[in-house]
């Protein structure tokens, strides 16, 4: 396999027009060695997965963690190159199955690849991920958009390899405000990388406003949760503003950007969360696009659901999108009780014709076990559920299919019917 090489200055249109393109270093990520994989590993790729484990390596072949690999199987078949890991469970993330030469220019064609896949989404906002790790192609590597301000993780050590190079590429292809890293997620610790965060590029403010479909958010790259805002209900917030009427509420509401797209469609809407920073943050937001019907409660959501049922209290319209209650495995039974709790309580709460808009952002509830929730809190409510849509993450999480840990984020619509 060639090694990589520099390309040479040329002027070529980015999605944000003509950028000058200097030659790119080589980088050191880009030496080839060659890792051998047993026949379950070789066909766990050839079948559409990304990943590797430690447990099906054959010979490592004395790679460097962090460097780009070419893959075989147990006859010496090409399967592949891939980002190589030493400490991860997860060894190999695939990259791509063509023997190509995987240089600068390489991952500059697959971010304006990414970034042509979104080209309709920016018509309607200023806030979305332009890169979704497995989902596009790209293991380990997220980059969100805020306005003009760019946020990276590089979740391995492959893509933390060639984070400078990464930073470059962003400033040539999108001429970016700034550039941010939200390193601080534990996963890291698995690669043996540490958590950090901070700027990378030009000069981030504290906190700054963006846009979503006419709805306006105040976010903090920096600070808030994920990378700033829970870009992955935006098409799932415009769906319940379709289906939402009358009296509402949002429940595990953070900064209101559920009950800020009901609010156009119902009378009231009530926002709920535990955090009280977080419902400052919501009743900020409220004041910036100027509602009038929608208030904010700091409350504990299952306590609230409960008061709310013995209070009499009635509603049209009813969103639970609480944190994800089953972290892994383990933890499902515990998590499908709180899941059908929150969703007794609600469906019990709702007139009838009334819209429950309900979801999970855990990956290890899956969708037939969500369903099978809903429909037992129905029946233990004594109350017919019409189911009205299935939905899932927004459409720049794509879900890659032969990788189902890319599906995480299941959103239901449903009606109570008389």
């Amino acid at each position: 396999m060639a090694a990589c090489q520099g390309t040479e200055e040329r002027e070529d249109q980015s999605p944000l027009g003509r950028v000058a393109q200097p030659s790119l270093p080589v980088p050191k990520y880009c030496a080839m060695n060659s890792v051998i994989v047993n026949k379950r590993g070789a066909d766990r790729l050839r079948h559409g997965h990304l990943w590797i484990y430690r447990s099906d390596i054959v010979d490592n072949g004395g790679c460097a963690g962090g460097s780009v690999v070419s893959v075989s199987d147990p006859r010496g078949n090409f399967v592949g190159q891939a980002l190589f890991s030493d400490r991860s469970e997860i060894t190999l993330r695939l990259l791509t199955q063509a023997e190509e030469t995987i240089d600068g220019e390489w991952w500059r064609r697959k971010l304006r690849a990414a970034a042509a896949r979104r080209s309709q989404i920016t018509l309607g906002t200023n806030a979305y991920r332009l890169v979704y790790s497995e989902g596009d192609l790209l293991p380990s590597l997220i980059i969100d958009v805020y306005d003009k301000v760019f946020v990276l993780q590089t979740l391995s050590q492959g893509t933390e390899a060639i984070k400078p190079l990464l930073v470059e590429l962003l400033k040539e292809e999108f001429a970016p405000r700034a550039i941010v890293e939200r390193n601080d997620l534990r996963v890291r610790l698995l690669e043996g990388l540490a958590m950090t965060s901070g700027t990378l590029d030009g000069e981030c403010p504290d906190e700054f406003e963006i846009m979503q479909h006419g709805v306006r958010y105040m976010v903090s790259p920096l600070a808030g949760q994920k990378t700033g805002s829970f870009l992955d209900q935006r098409e799932n917030r415009l769906a319940a503003r379709a289906a939402a009427h009358g009296r509402a509420l949002d429940c595990f509401t953070f900064t209101g950007a559920f009950a800020l797209n009901l609010a156009p469609s119902c009378t009231s809407v009530l926002g709920v969360d535990i955090s009280a920073e977080a419902v400052a943050g919501a009743r900020r937001n409220t004041e910036l696009n100027g509602a009038t019907n929608v208030e904010f409660q700091e409350a504990n959501v299952f306590d609230l659901l409960r008061e709310l049922e013995a209070n009499g209290e009635r509603f049209d319209t009813i969103v639970l999108d609480p944190p994800a209650f089953a972290k892994n495995r383990s933890s499902i039974k515990a998590a499908a009780r709180g899941y059908k709790e929150i969703n007794l309580r609600a469906i019990k709460l709702l007139n009838p014709g009334g819209v429950l808009v309900t979801c999970t952002c855990s990956y290890h509830m899956s969708e037939e076990l969500f369903l099978d929730i809903l429909a037992a809190a129905a029946n233990d409510a004594r109350r017919k559920l019409q189911l009205l849509e299935k939905r899932i993450q927004a459409s720049d999480h794509p879900v890659l299919f032969g990788m189902p840990e890319t599906y995480y984020l299941k959103c239901v619509i449903a009606r109570v019917v008389e």
